[in-house]
């Protein structure tokens, strides 16, 4: 369940953050300004994080397997799509205008990936064991974004070779590549994934009981207004969660602009840094999921209050240091950016899981979303105008400095918050279990 699970939502990010390099070619060829780019990606997080919130209510009532393969099939077909569209589109309005489109159709089935992953984890896994068992499923979006980043860094220093060193034309591949190599992974998805527990002739776990009685029955007593919507630790998550974002969003979507435009790098160069930068956000996931069963007893909200702090001094580090330092300076301060963002973003989901408990982990995270993906109004149109209006990333730079700050506080508002839903046993406090 947790390896197939990880492929399956490592293949939505090659179907996502591929854009990030793609724009830069889109730039080029249509003169669309960092406004417009933003703009796309402010509308396609927006119907994203509002889709979530739908399809996770959809994936509490569906076998979360097919639920999954539907939306990577259209995935697939949205970004096979959009490297033809010139093809079809016979002015340059047009284009943009159907590209705009389309991305923001990829952003509603890119919605149908997390909620019913991690339904399946809160079915199979202890309350007790989420935390890391999350964190290292969270791997697979850094493991997705980071090796998709690499494929089109190089795929756009291919080709005839433009002014200012951008592959023409080579944009089409960013989506067309990792369209071919999803449709492989996308059929062993539909051979290994397994179903929920009882699907597969197993028993529901003991440890997620409420009141003696499983968690989806009706004498449990759970309900999504209780555990969900009448809930102020979810509220609170879903507001520190719209922060973090707000910084991670920023280095995955302009990295490649950013560091080519802040920092002088070429966007080959670029694509290791914003790589590194994941990869070492997988080292934090793993990091903040042990950290949160072994030694914060559950609370991973305390976990991420220090983490979001770590985060702040990092972005700190990236706005002082020059371009002419070179590349490895910002390969190091963006890794430690990476290992302190994506600490608390893993944790989220494990946190919000274990508050709304399995029966309604799906419509808890879809409620995160929103609140997550409200961040892409600032991350794409607002910086891309900020950059615009100010000729530069100086001021985006110190926005994003600013809302970590923000993010910490909002954490540790949350020090005394329990760490569970379930009945009060050791395996259900988030307590070692022996």
């Amino acid at each position: 369940m947790l390896v197939m699970t990880m492929i399956g939502y490592s293949l939505f990010y090659f179907l996502r953050k591929n854009f990030s390099f793609a724009m830069t070619g889109l730039a080029q060829d249509y003169g669309v300004t960092k406004t417009s780019l933003g703009l796309f990606l402010t509308l396609h997080g927006v119907v994203y994080g509002l889709a979530k919130f739908a399809n996770g209510w959809f994936s509490d009532r569906s076998r979360p397997r097919i639920f999954l393969m539907t939306g990577l099939l259209a995935c697939l077909a949205v970004n096979v799509a959009f490297g033809f569209v010139p093809l079809f589109a016979s002015t340059t309005t047009a284009i943009i205008t159907t590209m705009g489109i389309l991305w923001v159709v990829n952003g509603y089935f890119q919605s149908m990936g997390f909620a019913p992953c991690s339904k399946l984890m809160a079915y199979w896994v202890p309350p007790g064991e989420l935390a890391t068992k999350q964190a290292l499923w969270n791997t697979s979006h850094s493991v997705g974004a980071g090796l998709v980043t690499i494929l089109c860094g190089y795929i756009m220093g291919l080709g005839e070779l433009g002014a200012d060193g951008v592959g023409v034309g080579m944009w089409r591949w960013c989506f067309w590549g990792p369209a071919a190599i999803v449709a492989v992974g996308l059929f062993a998805v539909y051979k290994f994934m397994p179903g929920l527990p009882r699907e597969e002739g197993f028993d529901d776990l003991k440890e997620t009981e409420v009141n003696g009685a499983p968690a989806d029955a009706a004498e449990s007593g759970v309900t999504a207004s209780r555990m969900v919507f009448r809930n102020p630790v979810v509220w609170i998550l879903c507001a520190a969660n719209f922060s973090l974002n707000l910084v991670r969003f920023v280095v995955l979507d302009w990295g490649p602009m950013l560091l080519k435009e802040f920092k002088g790098l070429s966007l080959a160069k670029a694509s290791w840094v914003v790589a590194l930068y994941e990869i070492a956000g997988i080292a934090g996931m793993i990091f903040a999921g042990w950290a949160t069963d072994r030694l914060a007893r559950g609370r991973g909200n305390r976990v991420c209050f220090f983490m979001m702090l770590g985060s702040a001094v990092a972005m700190t580090a990236f706005l002082l240091v020059p371009g002419s330092a070179g590349m490895a300076p910002l390969l190091a301060i963006l890794a430690v950016a990476g290992f302190f963002i994506y600490g608390p973003q893993t944790l989220t989901g494990s946190i919000l899981t274990n508050i709304a408990t399995k029966r309604f982990a799906g419509t808890a995270i879809g409620l995160n979303a929103v609140f997550s993906y409200a961040s892409v109004i600032f991350t794409g149109v607002g910086m891309g105008a900020l950059a615009d209006h100010f000729g530069g990333w100086t001021i985006p730079v110190v926005c994003v400095i600013g809302t970590a700050v923000f993010g910490a506080l909002v954490f540790l508002s949350l020090w005394r918050a329990p760490a569970n839903s379930y009945d009060d046993n050791p395996s259900r406090t988030g307590e070692r279990r022996e």
